[in-house]
């Protein structure tokens, strides 16, 4: 049986960590590659540094961190925010990432998936969609949250698979760190639209949210944040009460 992931995510500002409450009000939370660290060693599949600023003097700074990481890491590292070319990509693997986030360029110029995907293998290649609901569907959103687009998000995902995604990070605006639980309707339509791995972003607020990611929005992982960066429950009492719901995890 395939086993499921739980995967933290830490935003990145320069080189601190933020969080904030539907992409806006940020507030510090440390260090990356301390916190990066911290969430290996309590059980974390996957680690997700995002840069929120995404100008070229934030992607280096990120390109440094992801270095610096790589070298005390040994699960897998995503990077994504300002990604906007196979080129991008390729400096993003060479720093150490395994896998790069596209979210807004990928809008911008689908072909850059199938690039990527050509270039270094659709393994690496993560489409990352914000949407937010809008009357009976979702509408992805680009540059942070910021930018309306007429894509409706399970129609994109199915796009972007077909262009060369190998995964699919599907993110709640409207549950971004608002604790309530993730959109189990919506991650469940991009897990039945398309045949490839589908993580679930935006709501978390205890482990069983997770759970209910993965059972009732069929989603093969979950992505956490705040809830782990405030200690309202780790990565290890996440994954306890996923076993307790029978949903297998590699134990730490």
């Amino acid at each position: 049986m395939v086993t499921r992931r739980v995967i933290v995510c830490l935003d990145v500002k320069g080189d601190r960590v933020v969080k904030g409450v539907q992409f806006e009000t940020l507030r510090d939370i440390g260090d990356p590659v301390v916190l990066a660290e911290r969430y290996e060693a309590d059980g974390a599949d996957e680690i997700v540094y995002l840069d929120i600023s995404a100008s070229a003097e934030e992607r280096a700074t990120l390109l440094d961190l992801a270095r610096r990481t790589a070298e005390r890491l040994f699960i897998p590292l995503t990077i994504g925010g300002g990604i906007r070319s196979a080129d991008d990509v390729a400096r993003a693997l060479r720093s150490g990432a395994d896998k790069v986030g596209l979210n807004t360029a990928a809008v911008d110029n689908p072909a850059v998936l199938t690039d990527c995907a050509a270039r270094f293998g659709a393994q690496c290649v993560v489409a990352s969609i914000d949407a937010k609901r809008d009357d009976s569907r979702w509408r992805v959103y680009t540059h942070g949250g910021r930018t309306p687009t007429s894509l409706d998000a399970v129609q994109w995902a199915r796009e972007c698979v077909r262009r060369g995604a190998g995964e699919v990070l599907i993110t709640s605006i409207d549950r971004d760190g608002v604790r309530g639980g993730y959109d189990l309707e919506l991650t469940a339509a991009v897990a039945d639209a398309v045949s490839v791995p589908v993580i679930a972003s935006g709501g978390a607020g205890s482990a069983t949210h997770v759970c209910d990611a993965i059972v009732h929005g069929r989603a093969d992982a979950a992505l956490v944040a705040g809830i782990v960066h405030d200690g309202v429950t780790t990565v290890r009492q996440i994954k306890h009460e996923m076993t307790n719901h029978n949903i297998p995890v590699r134990v730490a």
